[in-house]
């Protein structure tokens, strides 16, 4: 199990690793062995997450999310495969635990009465400012 927070955890049996050659630089070594890695997790129909998580964690995948709800981390960071796989799951559980906290609405709320009198104050010399501007009376 990988623990996610006090009451999310997920089961490893529910990952999916498919390792691939990373594309970049690397000399020879690039050529033969599959460093990188492609996590695939299915989203939609775990067991393992509540529902409120589950489309919190949709919306934050963004593009990573296929059509049938299966989350595609790819990691190629690092040269090692392990390392690689290690990143990917960090990623996945980064993205739950941030799932996991419900967003804080916001609360609207009304101007002081002091805002009020400040902007209107403001108003009214600014006002008082721009008709001095005029021509002087008298001077027509």
């Amino acid at each position: 199990m990988i623990p996610i927070t006090a009451h999310i955890a997920l089961d490893e049996t529910e990952l999916v690793f498919t390792f691939v050659r990373a594309s970049g630089p690397g000399g020879q070594n690039v050529n033969k062995v599959a460093s990188a890695v492609q996590l695939r997790f299915d989203l939609r129909h775990s067991p393992s997450l509540p529902e409120a998580v589950r489309q919190r964690a949709e919306r934050l995948a963004g593009r990573r999310l296929t059509q049938d709800g299966v989350l595609v981390i790819s990691a190629q960071r690092f040269r090692a495969q392990e390392r690689n796989r290690e990143d990917a799951v960090e990623r996945l559980v980064a993205l739950i635990r941030q799932a996991a906290v419900p967003p804080v609405l916001r609360r609207p709320s009304r101007p002081t009465a002091a805002s009020k009198r400040r902007r209107l104050d403001a108003k009214s010399r600014r006002s008082t400012v721009k008709t001095l501007r005029g021509r002087p009376e008298g001077m027509d």
